[in-house]
């Protein structure tokens, strides 16, 4: 209760200062996906700091701390982290236990959202595949791109709200209708995986008709659920007495995916992520292709799968060598398997349509058993004590540095590489070095090593300053539309 009435007196507090002070304290603190986070100007007067220190109950020390290269501040057993904007601002934040949402109509939940931080905001197409475990069907569907979650019973509780990764697990956003049997509300959803709970009168519940769970990691689960976007068919065998579906993006499970029987067939429908799919049915034990895709290569051990492809087409393409017999090319897409994916002969050389899910791929032509670079391809990545090409799918980020017109290799390196110093490499155009990359939303830390040398990024004013005492730069991206 002493927490609730702090969180009440913030609020209280939050709105008599924007009538009184000279800056704006809804500018000052929020509550964001489990976290207080406070927004300091290194130009406020002694005065205006003083004060904020007394309306929102700081402690003295660690905001006399913010402004000193700190990236992080213990005092007691808080953590306070120390995030830098801009040359005046910084962010000041730490984990709070209880998260205030407010509604539209001013309506304010107070729930314990501990466990928000353990879930990823790219849950959408994190997982290659997905099926559902309900134990009652009817409890959701999905059906042109509309969900339909229902919870039955419950009938006297005064609110139900549905919160998940698909609305930032807000806690007012999506309230659920009250029927003469349960809740039920219909969500706008692209196919993919989502994590979800209910909040009932302010209790976060998992789904109980759901047996697809994902640990919290704060003592509960998260409720899972796909949204289809393919069906496997397979017409006939009407005596078989069991069929499955296994593939690459299954790990060629024997068991997992049992088909029904439906009329004309066996059918099961899933959600498989963007890329291309490895498959073949097991019909009472028998390994079969699907005899209606057309689209079969071979698998390095003298036999052949189906395939199949969601998504953009992405077209590998070798120009001239018109003398070579054959042309294949592999990559860490394939597990570099390079008896599988053999290039078709064009006018102009070798091309191969391949359908690839946004990220960052490595790469070789293999020409008559030899392995080749893409020669048109200047991106490369240093990897295995080897050389490849290095293909960035849907890029979503530029990593550029001005400058350095006559270092002989710049590499951007960070979080997202482990911090390896070959792994990725820029390529230099006139006075600009640059790198096209695709990174899952979050947050990264980065920096350039050019000719050995580590340095942050110029042009960039975000940074948090790292174990060694040294800036690393601080790049965010943000959710993905799709």
């Amino acid at each position: 209760m002493k927490t609730v009435r702090n969180l009440l007196a913030l609020l209280f507090f939050m709105s008599a200062m924007a009538a009184t002070a000279q800056y704006n304290p809804a500018k000052v603190c929020r509550v964001e996906e489990g976290r207080m986070i406070f927004t300091l100007d290194k130009n406020w007067t002694k005065t205006q700091m003083q004060e904020i220190i007394r309306q929102f109950n700081l402690d003295t020390m660690v905001v006399k701390k913010v402004f000193s290269g700190f990236s992080e501040i213990k005092s007691g057993n808080q953590t306070w982290t120390i995030t830098k904007i801009d040359a005046r601002h910084v962010e000041l934040s730490r984990p709070f236990g209880t998260g205030v949402k407010s509604s539209r109509n001013g309506n304010i939940i107070i729930v314990d959202d501990r466990f928000i931080n353990a879930s990823g905001i790219n849950e959408r197409v994190a997982s290659p595949y997905g099926v559902n475990r309900f134990t009652v069907f009817s409890v959701f569907s999905y059906r042109k791109g509309s969900a339909t979650f229902y919870l039955p019973k419950h009938t006297k509780a005064e609110r139900v709200y549905l919160s998940g990764t698909f609305n930032n697990w807000a806690t007012t956003q999506t309230p659920m209708q009250k029927t003469d049997s349960g809740w039920v509300v219909s969500v706008k959803l692209q196919p993919g995986k989502y994590l979800y709970k209910y909040i009932l009168d302010g209790q976060w519940t998992e789904d109980p008709f759901n047996r697809q769970m994902e640990d919290d990691q704060n003592g509960g689960n998260n409720s899972v659920v796909y949204c289809y976007n393919y069906r496997f068919f397979v017409p006939g065998y009407p005596d078989a007495k069991r069929v499955i579906v296994a593939g690459s993006f299954n790990g060629w499970n024997e068991k997992e995916l049992a088909m029904f029987r439906v009329s004309g067939g066996w059918a099961i429908n899933l959600f498989l992520r963007e890329g291309t799919h490895a498959y073949k049915y097991i019909v009472d034990g028998n390994w079969v292709i699907d005899k209606t895709n057309k689209v079969l290569r071979p698998d390095g051990s003298g036999h052949a799968n189906s395939f199949l492809s969601i998504g953009d087409t992405f077209h590998f393409r070798l120009a001239g060598n018109k003398l070579a017999s054959k042309c294949a090319v592999a990559g860490d897409f394939n597990a570099w398997n390079s008896d599988e994916l053999y290039m078709q002969r064009t006018a102009s050389g070798w091309d191969m349509p391949y359908v690839l899910p946004a990220g960052n791929y490595e790469y070789k032509f293999i020409l008559d058993g030899e392995w080749m670079k893409d020669p048109v391809n200047p991106f490369v990545a240093f990897s295995g004590g080897q050389e490849n090409s290095l293909k960035a799918v849907k890029p979503n980020h530029l990593f550029k540095l001005e400058g350095s017109a006559d270092a002989k290799k710049v590499v951007v390196t960070g979080s997202f590489t482990g911090w390896s110093t070959d792994n990725y490499r820029m390529v230099r155009k006139g006075n600009e070095w640059s790198l096209p990359i695709y990174l899952k939303p979050g947050k990264y830390l980065y920096k350039f090593v050019i000719d050995g040398n580590w340095t942050e990024d110029p042009a960039n004013d975000k940074w948090e300053v790292n174990d060694v005492g040294t800036k690393n730069s601080v790049l965010w991206i943000g959710p993905e539309n799709k």
